[in-house]
């Protein structure tokens, strides 16, 4: 009798595992139904939407696309080119389906729009290192922590950080004088440096040296990880977590993300530390905590800032927020000043009316830059601005449209990726004509009169604008200043040879090349 129940109930289990695995097996066929029913929707919808070459179900233009990042990059441009004359292009990744907007007109719709705020399902690659910071939030943690910030970002608190640009760029330049006279040289990891110097004390009071150590573990661990995250974003097949740390790569990511997160935890730590001993009162204490706080941090006002109900951040948000700002804060900006070197030193016309501002606002003086000085810096910041609109730092960025929306009269759908590509919007004759010449004259007052507010976006644009631009801006002129004040700068490149490359920021795979004089001796 024994048996024979035993006999039973290993049916009734072996029934019931059946009947499970039956169900699982139904609820996922279902689901894939209903993602394939909802793929064949939105093809059909966006159906109208102009498009390049033959979109191939489920696999959709992918097999079209390079694999490499300078590749990809440079088949956009062409696209793009193509098909100046039509108001937007649709591509499918896959099954994800993407239109690239590069007219001032149709940006405008997605830029402006209160609702289109979240980015790229593609920035969540971002989130192990930034979690949930300015970058990566949206909706109302992305509001209420825009609204807390804004203020951390004013000129006069900005006007703190001057003296250490003026310090490193004064660094940076002795480290060039070295290659005075000599052969042409790459420039972009010099100056690539030096802005990761002025990021790390600026946004938490730590000087790491970079310029002086730059094999730094922290250093490394920063441009690997912007390295690994881009290619994992061109991979699906390293998209799964799990399946992500089953390779090398992916256990890469995860030791320097841990060394990351140790190095700012412990600043962040050893900052709140000192703030708070010198609010104690005592003057042991005082003298104490001055040697450590000697200047104002943005990790510091990270501190104190509160919210409308008067709670401060914790721990974990100030986190999000210092590791956003050192991500977003120094490529973008060393890029910037690399192309604006490079531009400079193609066009000598333009580098000597930078020379004659130069004298005008600092005559022969080598005192370091105040904050008027840069404010007088006028056409300079023409030259910068041009440089942007070559070469944006940010060649393309995307948003997740959250409603279906009408761009140039077309039905963009929910969860559409919407991508902007500056790149392509700034060269639209439309707006700047003979676009591919560099003429930092189109940003004089005059000249700039009319023109569309939305042809121009190297900060992006709209509720979701960069935040630090000014920041940038500022920081651009004192490094560029500094210099210029003291070099002359030769390009030896021609554009072609540049090796364009849109990853997450615009890089030249070939580097830049120049050559170096001292300045008097280019002053007859």
């Amino acid at each position: 009798m024994w048996l024979w129940l035993g006999l039973v109930g290993q049916k009734l289990l072996f029934w019931g595992a059946a009947s499970a695995a039956s169900l699982a097996g139904a609820s996922l066929i279902l689901q894939l139904l209903q993602m394939v029913a909802s793929y064949a929707r939105k093809w059909q919808q966006l159906k109208p939407i102009p498009s390049i070459g033959i979109a191939l179900p489920l696999v959709g233009h992918a097999l079209h696309m390079k694999p490499g990042g300078k590749e990809f990059f440079q088949q956009l441009i062409q696209y793009t080119e193509e098909c100046r004359h039509l108001p937007l292009l649709k591509l499918w990744v896959g099954p994800i389906p993407m239109v690239a907007l590069y007219n001032a007109e149709n940006v405008e719709v997605i830029l402006t729009s209160s609702k289109q705020i979240d980015k790229s399902s593609m920035y969540k690659f971002l989130e192990p290192w930034l979690g949930l910071g300015l970058l990566t939030s949206t909706g109302y943690k992305w509001r209420s922590r825009r609204k807390m910030l804004t203020p951390t970002f004013h000129f006069t608190i900005l006007e703190d950080f001057l003296d250490v640009m003026n310090e490193q760029a004064t660094l940076l330049v002795h480290k060039l004088e070295k290659h005075v006279d000599q052969e042409a040289f790459n420039c972009f990891f010099y100056i690539t440096l030096c802005a990761l110097d002025i990021i790390c004390e600026t946004a938490m009071g730590k000087n790491i040296g970079a310029q002086s150590n730059e094999d730094s573990e922290y250093v490394r661990a920063v441009y690997r990880m912007s390295d690994v995250i881009f290619r994992r974003m061109k991979m699906p097949w390293l998209w799964l977590d799990l399946w992500y740390l089953m390779f090398k790569e992916g256990r890469e990511h995860k030791r320097c993300l841990k060394i990351l997160h140790e190095f700012t935890d412990s600043v962040i730590a050893e900052r709140a530390c000192a703030m708070k001993t010198d609010e104690g009162g005592q003057d042991a204490d005082r003298n104490h905590s001055s040697s450590k706080v000697k200047r104002k941090a943005f990790l510091d006002l990270l501190l104190t800032v509160t919210d409308d109900e008067g709670n401060k951040l914790s721990h974990e948000d100030i986190r999000e927020e210092v590791d956003t700002f050192m991500f977003e804060g120094h490529d973008t900006t060393a890029a910037a000043i690399n192309w604006s070197l490079y531009l400079l030193g193609s066009y000598p016309e333009v580098q000597k009316k930078v020379d004659n501002e130069l004298d005008e606002v600092f005559g022969k003086s080598d005192r370091p830059a105040t904050l008027e000085d840069l404010k007088n810096l006028k056409y300079l910041e023409c030259v910068i601005k041009e440089t942007l609109r070559l070469f944006p730092s940010v060649p393309m960025f995307a948003r997740s449209l959250s409603e279906d929306c009408v761009v140039a009269g077309f039905n963009v759908t929910q969860g559409t990726q919407a991508v902007i590509v500056p790149y392509a919007l700034h060269r639209d004759p439309k707006y700047f004509p003979n676009p591919e010449e560099f003429q930092p004259e189109r940003f004089f007052p005059e000249n700039a009169q009319g023109r569309h507010p939305y042809a121009y976006v190297p900060f992006s644009a709209g509720p979701r604008n960069c935040i630090g631009q000014k920041f940038a801006i500022m920081e651009e002129k004192a490094i560029l200043s500094c210099i210029l004040r003291k070099l002359w700068v030769e390009s030896t490149q021609k554009r072609e040879e540049l090796g364009l490359a849109g990853e997450l920021i615009l890089r030249p795979t070939n580097g830049i090349w120049i050559k170096l004089k001292k300045r008097n001796t280019d002053k007859a």
